[in-house]
């Protein structure tokens, strides 16, 4: 069966350093931007290779169109997550992916925070959504993509308000980056436009490096899509 998919990326600067995103992480709920996150539980955690590998699983929930009803009743849905984090690199990647509802719509999604120059936090979150509904991929895939890029709003949001919290006094990077400016692509293309970090003082557009960065993120989501859990499952 081939199964039409697409993909979505996003990127955001935390004005927090790496470490104190990387604490805030593991305390980001409950936050009043994470009203559908039900339940969060640590599944399995241990260091190899001096890298802390962890395994969650969360409980969601998140309202449908009136349309999507016929499909998908409005229950919790399982998520796995799992993630790496590299204090020597000083990256924290988590891979999330649905484990219900995966016929009518399978969300796969990385996110790679890593530290910048300026000491801020650098996320990049890259999603690959698929659906095998026949006569409805498109349209739920396309639903799927806007559902996506405004939980990454909302999560961000919420990510903040507890990086505020939990560390009032540590702004870095100027205070002043905004929220992010999303790249998507339906199935079997690549994306025409590229991302850009938005700043008060300007915007920052790299706009051959971006492009294949987002050619190869896609190659590699089209690829390996259904392996990427085995990648960052921790080791039984």
């Amino acid at each position: 069966m081939v199964v039409a998919a697409s993909t979505c990326r996003t990127e955001t600067v935390f004005d927090y350093s790496w470490m104190n995103v990387v604490v805030a992480y593991w305390n980001r709920y409950p936050n009043p931007s994470s009203t559908h996150v039900l339940t969060e539980d640590t599944i399995q955690r241990e260091v190899r290779d001096g890298k802390l590998f962890s395994r969650r699983l969360l409980s969601k929930t998140n309202p449908v169109p009136k349309w999507g009803a016929r499909f998908y009743n409005n229950v919790p849905v399982k998520i796995v997550e799992d993630s790496v984090l590299d204090p020597v690199k000083k990256t924290f990647t988590t891979f999330t992916r649905n484990l219900g509802m995966t016929k009518i719509m399978k969300v796969d999604e990385i996110v790679v925070y890593s530290e910048q120059k300026d000491g801020s936090t650098l996320a990049v979150r890259r999603a690959y959504i698929s659906s095998q509904v026949f006569g409805f991929s498109r349209a739920i895939r396309a639903f799927g993509i806007e559902r996506f890029k405004a939980n990454g709003n909302k999560a961000s949001n919420g990510f903040n308000y507890v990086l505020r919290r939990m560390f009032p006094d540590s702004l870095v990077g100027g205070g002043h980056h905004q929220h992010v400016v999303t790249t998507t692509s339906p199935a079997g293309e690549l994306p025409a436009t590229t991302t850009t970090v938005s700043t008060t003082n300007g915007s920052l557009n790299n706009q051959g490096t971006l492009k294949s960065a987002a050619k190869v993120g896609y190659e590699f989501f089209k690829s390996h899509a259904s392996k990427i859990a085995q990648l960052f499952s921790v080791k039984n």
